[in-house]
């Protein structure tokens, strides 16, 4: 009795397997194949490749679909075209969906959609990080307004998360119609050149209704969002590029908002000086110079992963270690448009402080800023409502903030870019900082125009009078001895006082008034 009950077992068992085996092999060998000859993998590789070794661990693999209608009850495949599941990177629990393309192209589902809410409520619930694998031909036609609805559902509790934990959308493949607004409300979206394309309606829809011709790269491809639209926060060459991307990013992340950043080893001298920063700063005003090598020099290692490195370039943001603690860098580039605030610009460093500040990670601001960028496009644009945008989620900000000055702080750009007036914590300034309402010249053709039309040297009296003001307004003892300033700094200094200054903060709690939520200017 006992022989023939274990038999049974393993009769149970080698079933399981091969049921297993079945839902591993997606739409089938053929289906796989297809997907290799595209350059792509499946999902479940892109998984294997994502997570630590041995780490993951698959749920919801025999779900069906329960479409009936359209010969779809003899099309049904273990799984239903999406893996869900959860698993460890860098030894911290992470969960993940990973869309399958060999099954109905990706297509979504109404069991689709339920497997993958039920990892992000159980992401929420459990505080850990969501990391979505998109590869989809969007939603499934054959069960209609249950797959809209499916979408809806995850659209929901991209919401619900937002803040709570982090939410990195890898894009690697098609994602269109009502399927980009996932991708969308996450935090980050990295996606894969000549792989990747994301649009509301794709190139046919556009030729018939706009008669424009336009091909899927230059509509929604890896570089148009990246470097034009700026939906993409990172376009990398290939999809081990992707997925190793995502892996950093998470490795500068808390697991949910109520923890801490991972924090590393000291293995950068805390007081390591950086001569080279004495004369990084042109001493022509007028001449540009890239703030990435200020910032190169001063952060643990020169380690700086950049977010929308080619969008909005005249403002750079990313994250960086200092004493080994996770940092959010933001500082205008003179490189590019002399470093002035446009709408891009606003927009692109505003959503990264918010994301910094949702999950406690200090934000470090450099700061080499003319004011903002003047011109009919950019006020008909509205900048007015942009720029808002970036001094609100500063002003919002309760993280530890710190600020340096290193050049220009001009105009109403000067407050935005996290002053002490917004409530920076710290503001240091280096000797060659400028602040003032405006540039000495611009200010003297104002103050002195009339005086420079009598002159008998008007270009030597100009060049008095630009000294005369530097000297009285735009030095930053000015600034200084109202205390707007802290400390004005040496340059080589810059690393030892920015840790020092964020291990001061590492005890700071700030209460502001009770409310349901702001209304930031959209």
């Amino acid at each position: 009795m006992t022989e023939a009950l274990e038999m049974g077992m393993e009769e149970k068992i080698e079933q399981l397997e091969a049921r297993r085996g079945e839902a591993r092999q997606g739409g089938g060998a053929a289906r796989i194949e297809a997907q290799h000859k595209r350059g792509k993998k499946t999902a479940r590789e892109r998984l294997h490749d994502l997570m630590d070794e041995g780490t993951f661990r698959e749920i919801d693999m025999f779900v069906t679909h329960n479409c009936h209608d359209f010969g779809m009850e003899d099309q049904k495949f273990p799984g239903d075209g999406v893996v869900t599941g959860y698993g460890r990177i860098d030894g911290r629990l992470v969960y993940v969906f990973a869309q399958d393309f060999t099954v109905f192209g990706g297509s979504l589902g109404e069991m689709f959609a339920q497997k993958i809410c039920k990892v992000m409520d159980a992401a929420l619930k459990n505080g850990a990080p969501v990391v979505g694998l998109n590869d989809s031909g969007g939603a499934r036609i054959q069960e209609g307004v249950v797959s809209l609805g499916g979408y809806a559902e995850i659209f929901w509790r991209n919401t619900q998360a937002s803040g709570v934990v982090p939410q990195i959308s890898a894009i690697l493949g098609p994602c269109a119609g009502g399927a980009v607004y996932s991708p969308a409300i996450t935090d980050f979206v990295v996606m894969v050149d000549k792989i990747s394309h994301m649009f509301i309606t794709g190139p046919d829809v556009i030729k018939a209704v706009t008669n424009e011709e336009v091909t899927f790269d230059a509509l929604g491809g890896a570089q148009t969002h990246a470097g034009t639209s700026g939906v993409a926060h990172f376009a990398v060459p290939t999809e081990d590029d992707c997925l190793a991307m995502v892996r950093e990013l998470l490795a500068y992340m808390p697991s949910n908002n109520l923890s801490d950043p991972p924090r590393l080893a000291v293995t950068d001298p805390i007081d390591r000086a950086e001569m080279d920063l004495k004369t990084i700063v042109p001493s022509n005003p007028n001449k540009p110079y890239d703030m990435r090598e200020v910032i190169h020099r001063i952060v643990d290692h020169g380690n700086f992963l950049e977010v929308h490195q080619t969008w909005a370039e005249n403002i750079v943001v990313g994250f960086a270690r200092l004493g080994g603690k996770s940092v959010g860098v933001v500082g205008n580039n003179p490189r590019a448009l002399a470093g002035v605030l446009d709408i891009n610009a606003s927009i692109k460093a505003a959503r990264f402080v918010r994301f910094c500040d949702a999950f406690n990670i200090p934000l470090v601001t450099f700061v080499d800023v003319p004011g903002f960028l003047p011109g009919t496009r950019q006020e008909h644009g509205g900048i007015i409502k942009h720029g808002a945008k970036l001094l609100y989620a500063y002003c919002e900000a309760t993280v530890p903030k710190v600020t340096v000055i290193t050049r220009k702080a001009y105009g109403g750009a000067y407050d935005v870019m996290c002053s002490s007036h917004i409530r920076a914590d710290f503001n240091f300034a280096w000797p060659t900082a400028e602040i003032a309402v405006m540039g000495p010249q611009g200010a003297i053709n104002i103050i002195f125009r009339r005086e420079l039309e009598k002159a008998a040297d008007p270009e030597r009296r100009r060049a008095e009078l630009v000294r005369e003001y530097s000297e009285k307004f735009a030095s930053p003892y000015v600034a200084a001895s109202r205390g707007y300033i802290d400390d004005i700094i040496h340059p080589e200094n810059t690393r030892p006082r920015l840790i020092e200054a964020l291990a001061t903060l590492e005890g700071k709690r700030v209460e502001r008034p009770p409310r349901k939520h702001g209304n930031i200017p959209l």
